[in-house]
């Protein structure tokens, strides 16, 4: 399965591709055919087993960069995504979008701690089954486009579709002290099959 927009990209690119062989010769088109072919292969949507359960799961394919306390008993994980991942976001939860903000920022490489802060973003706030969780689409060096299919009053599923993220970037994901990360730094996560948190219950989050 390939996401609209690559196809529109690779399309693109292949009558660029035409164009050029048929004025300059076949050797000169070649840059264009490995740009379309590249297109088709980053925007590609493989199909996800989502795990059942009170679980969380990863919004996006790459490498957990950071997992670390921020603000009041909230911890955030973040994952890096390079050129070959899958750029397709997913849900960590199910629930309610009870809000979407968009922030203008940077453009700084989104391997950097500090990009969670400055760079341009859009944050999501879901809510179900009782919690919140806030996660935040994060534009990267390269990446200038932010795409999000869903807006406040949705109801998304967990491991739905709700947007990508054009090129290198970066995710967030916000979680309250209900919740019990699963995954470190260097750990490899796949959007919406890799588990990053389980649900407490309430004896286990009040530190009964």
């Amino acid at each position: 399965m390939i996401v609209r927009d690559g196809i529109h990209y690779a399309a693109a690119l292949a009558a660029a591709g035409i164009l050029v062989a048929w004025l300059a010769g076949g050797w000169f088109s070649a840059p264009l055919w490995v740009l379309a072919a590249f297109c088709l292969y980053f925007f590609r949507d493989p199909e996800r087993t989502i795990p059942a359960g009170r679980v969380a799961v990863a919004p996006a394919d790459g490498k957990v960069v950071a997992v670390k306390p921020e603000g009041t008993a909230v911890h955030r994980i973040s994952i890096f995504l390079n050129i070959f991942n899958v750029h397709v976001n997913r849900s960590p939860i199910g629930g309610l979008i009870s809000n979407v903000q968009y922030q203008k920022g940077q453009f700084r490489v989104a391997s950097r701690e500090v990009c969670s802060a400055e760079n341009e973003q859009n944050r999501v706030t879901l809510q179900g089954d009782g919690t919140s969780v806030m996660f935040k689409q994060i534009a990267g060096l390269i990446a200038r486009r932010i795409v999000f299919y869903k807006h406040p009053g949705d109801r998304v599923e967990k491991g739905e579709r709700i947007g990508l993220i054009k090129f290198g970037s970066r995710v967030d994901v916000l979680f309250g002290p209900e919740w019990e990360i699963v995954v470190r730094p260097g750990m490899r996560v796949a959007a919406g099959s890799s588990v990053i948190a389980r649900r407490l219950d309430v004896a286990e989050a009040d530190g009964a």
